[in-house]
């Protein structure tokens, strides 16, 4: 068998994994025992090959995906992509979303995904939508969906909303979720909706702060954590506005966002065509602060979000191109294997799995890639196979 390289940041513990330090990844012939790679034996030369995880979906949209084609003349800002898909809600009957939705899990799972979550937009009542329903009969095999509840968070401040959806939502071992973008009230909501994920042993998942500006529900979202003492996963989609903060401000949320133990999910493509809009060509990013809150230890995700809808007529159901993008949105410097966790280990952990380090996990979650560089993969220039078929 020849050589395999594995990034120590996908390692559960490199210091055992044996092998010949190469830069940031390890270099070995890999030792089988009992479907999975116990570790390493010295290398023999030659080609080698990077071994990874399968990839973890954080955060997509597939009520909505595929339908950018029907809308006419798209573009604008937030509001406007939330106003031009509210209008083709017209359109969702179990038809179309089975067609959209098979199509985009179709795509994650040839992207490597062995992990998907995705927001369905819910309504003003408590009554599931419609995708709530169709999604899970789209799911195709070695593929684990997450549904997570997309509601405005004032209306779980409603207990004739909050206590029905919320017993909903723990029938189907799903995710509670809202979007908060300082709607008047927006506290009294996230302090129900911590007090029913608590009661009921239920996930949370946050859109917050989508745009640039004076917006700080991240920060509201890691007190109502800390004040009651929340134990379950976290993860805060978008954050665009810490971009705003800096100094002892950023460190002060970035300290409360450890305490709470709280991710932070990127999603680069719809806020990079969605934010910072201007009359002509946009000079601010419209991406979080990755660096800075990976540097205080906050766990950091990259998403893949909308895909050809109102809020992005582009992106892809794969997180390699997400993370690709963010490379160059944000600044995410070489190596580039430590930001892999992004889209995999951390990935994982954050929607509330086991991570799937390379060292524990089963030959079924991890592929090989066809390149000693990492580069090559995360601008998908490499061949990817499943381990199952390259390591046995």
């Amino acid at each position: 068998m020849s050589d395999v390289l594995v990034p120590r940041a996908v390692l559960r513990d490199p210091a055992r994994f044996g092998g010949v330090a190469v830069g940031e990844m390890l270099r070995g012939v890999p030792i089988i025992e009992k479907d999975r790679i116990a570790g390493l034996a010295p290398p023999r030369g030659g080609d080698a090959r990077i071994v990874i995880p399968r990839l973890v979906e954080a955060h997509c949209h597939l009520d909505k995906c595929h339908s950018a084609h029907r809308l006419g003349v798209i573009g604008g800002d937030l509001t406007t992509a939330i106003d031009r898909q509210r209008a083709d809600k017209e359109n969702w009957t179990r038809e179309d979303l089975t067609t959209r939705a098979t199509r985009g899990l179709a795509e994650a799972r040839a992207a490597g995904c062995t992990v998907v979550r995705s927001h369905v937009d819910w309504g003003d009542g408590p009554e599931a939508p419609l995708a709530w329903q169709v999604l899970p009969e789209c799911v195709p095999e070695g593929v684990s969906l997450q549904r997570a509840a997309l509601t405005g968070v004032r209306s779980w401040a409603d207990p004739a909303f909050a206590r029905p959806v919320a017993r909903l939502i723990a029938r189907d071992n799903a995710v509670l979720g809202a979007f908060v973008f300082d709607q008047p009230g927006y506290r009294d909501g996230l302090r129900a909706m911590f007090d029913h994920a608590t009661r009921l042993g239920l996930p949370l998942d946050f859109h917050v702060d989508e745009g640039l500006g004076d917006l700080n529900g991240l920060e509201a979202i890691a007190d109502a954590a800390l004040a009651v003492g929340f134990e379950g996963p976290i993860l805060c989609g978008h954050a665009v506005s810490l971009m705003d903060r800096d100094g002892e401000d950023l460190a002060r949320i970035t300290d409360k966002l450890l305490a709470a133990r709280i991710a932070v999910c990127a999603l680069p493509t719809t806020n990079l065509y969605l934010q910072g809009r201007t009359g002509g060509t946009p000079d601010r990013r419209g991406i979080t602060r990755l660096r800075e809150l990976r540097a205080a230890g906050v766990p950091i995700l990259v998403g893949s979000d909308n895909v050809s809808d109102a809020f992005c007529p582009t992106g892809a159901h794969d997180p390699m191109a997400a993370l690709n993008l963010a490379v160059l949105g944000a600044h995410l410097d070489p190596p580039l294997e430590q930001w892999l966790p992004a889209i995999t280990t951390d990935a994982a952990t954050a929607l509330g799995l086991d991570p799937p380090h390379v060292d524990i996990t089963s030959l079924e979650h991890l592929v090989v890639h066809d390149t000693a560089h990492c580069a090559d993969i995360v601008a998908g220039r490499a061949a990817v196979r499943p381990a199952t078929e390259e390591l046995t």
